[in-house]
């Protein structure tokens, strides 16, 4: 069988040489798209007896110092990140046939980070921020609107503050791996690797 034609489009992971460009170029590919939520990522994080555990959660802001997300710190990503800050993240757009692969280290964000990103959200998340004992035993959908309810008539006046266990975390990353899908499986990958110093190296790798 003649493969030659099949293959004669070649995949590209990115022509980029600076992750944090070819980060932002194919991140603008998937909200160009209309993909819903195109800032979903799967988040890894590792708990003491050294079970992973993975969760979806939303890229908030993102750029040289690396990707944010927030949680409620007392989850149980809030608890392991904790105990390991060490975490994987994982970017797939389905649609545009493109992979990214995030691995590094999450750091809390500023008090005035969380503070903006916590305001600007709406005022029914903002209560159910103070409600939700985030992963943790809940008796009944109606007891979780009734915390709401509680929290709703302690602040019916004035804005409604950010709950002190509930922040955000900056993955700063070491390691971006960009994948495009080829055919036969002949995909395109590319991986850019932080040395100690904070320079950048790429290579290629098999698919």
């Amino acid at each position: 069988m003649d493969i030659k034609e099949p293959l004669s489009e070649e995949p590209r992971a990115t022509s980029h040489e600076d992750p944090f460009r070819a980060f932002a170029e194919v991140f603008d590919e998937a909200k160009a798209s209309g993909i819903r939520d195109p800032n979903a990522m799967v988040l890894s994080t590792v708990g003491p007896d050294g079970q992973p555990s993975s969760r979806v959660v939303l890229l908030k802001a993102f750029d040289e110092r690396g990707f944010v997300f927030y949680t409620n710190l007392e989850s149980r990503k809030g608890r392991e990140l904790a105990g390991n800050p060490k975490v994987s993240l994982s970017f797939f757009w389905r649609d545009l046939d493109r992979q990214v692969v995030i691995l590094g280290t999450a750091q809390p964000v500023s008090d005035a980070e969380a503070d903006a990103y916590f305001a600007s959200r709406a005022r029914v998340s903002q209560l159910g921020a103070w409600a939700s004992k985030q992963s943790r035993e809940l008796a009944s959908r109606a007891a979780l609107l009734r915390e709401v309810a509680k929290v709703e008539a302690r602040y019916l006046v004035g804005s409604v503050p950010r709950p002190s266990h509930w922040s955000g975390f900056r993955v700063a990353p070491h390691w971006i791996e960009f994948w495009a899908a080829g055919k036969f499986r002949l995909h395109d990958r590319k991986v850019f690797t932080r040395s100690e110093d904070g320079d950048w190296s790429v290579q290629r790798l098999n698919p």
